[in-house]
């Protein structure tokens, strides 16, 4: 990915916005996780995401994006999908799966961007250690955003963890700054060197996304970009 480079740091008070950006979507995260079992839809989850934000009077960032233009206001991506699946009534949630919900909220201007991956109802073993290993690594790397480190040393931390125990962190995806852009300065990929990069700098704001995969880093796109259907 391309992500624009340049990097906004961020005044007190825009952090104070984009803490509250952050709380609703929180919010969202709560509604959709509180939605997922057996029978559901994907589509179900992204109406839950939009009744939270149209109770706030905000809007999803993802709706509108690139072209063609994305058609919901969360991704939802099952199973094998690693990222940007398109909700859709057909795609209905089964006992075993697990599915990853991206939410995003703009308010006042300033984006929040994260995400969760949960089971639906009994995952096998294997799964469960998908979702510890890739969450340990999201609070891993958020240790290392401090003065004095750099981009390399969250990128290099999450792939530690992730392959000290087995898995493998994807290379086409990164986590990436964020602000009054989805998409912001730094790029911080899921891999890299320690003490490499840039410096980390007070009022800068990321969205640490690891992202963990079974068997291989390789992933594919499919022809019609839509990963639910």
């Amino acid at each position: 990915m391309n992500y624009g480079r340049q990097v906004h740091v961020k005044s007190p008070d825009e952090i104070k916005v984009m803490r509250q950006a952050g709380r609703i979507n929180a919010e969202i995260m709560a509604a959709v996780k509180n939605l997922i079992q057996p029978g559901v839809s994907t589509a179900d989850l992204n109406a839950a995401a939009e009744d939270v934000l149209k109770k706030h009077s905000c809007y999803s960032p993802f709706k509108g994006y690139s072209q063609p233009p994305y058609p919901a206001s969360i991704c939802t991506s099952v199973n094998e999908e690693l990222v940007h699946g398109i909700p859709s009534k057909k795609r209905i949630l089964h006992e075993g799966d697990i599915v990853s919900a991206d939410c995003g909220t703009v308010f006042e201007g300033f984006v929040a961007d994260s995400a969760f991956t949960a089971g639906v109802g009994e995952i096998s073993p294997e799964a469960k250690k998908l979702l510890e290993v890739t969450e340990a690594a999201l609070y891993a790397a958020i240790e290392k955003m401090c003065i004095g480190n750099r981009t390399g040393d969250i990128s290099a931390t999450i792939q530690n963890y992730v392959e000290s125990r087995g898995l493998h962190v994807t290379r086409e995806y990164t986590s990436h700054g964020v602000g009054r852009q989805m998409h912001e300065g730094p790029m911080v990929p899921n891999y890299g060197t320690a003490g490499t990069g840039l410096p980390l700098r007070p009022g800068m704001t990321i969205a640490i996304e690891p992202m963990v995969l079974i068997g291989t880093h390789e992933t594919k796109v499919l022809v019609d970009r839509d990963l639910s259907r």
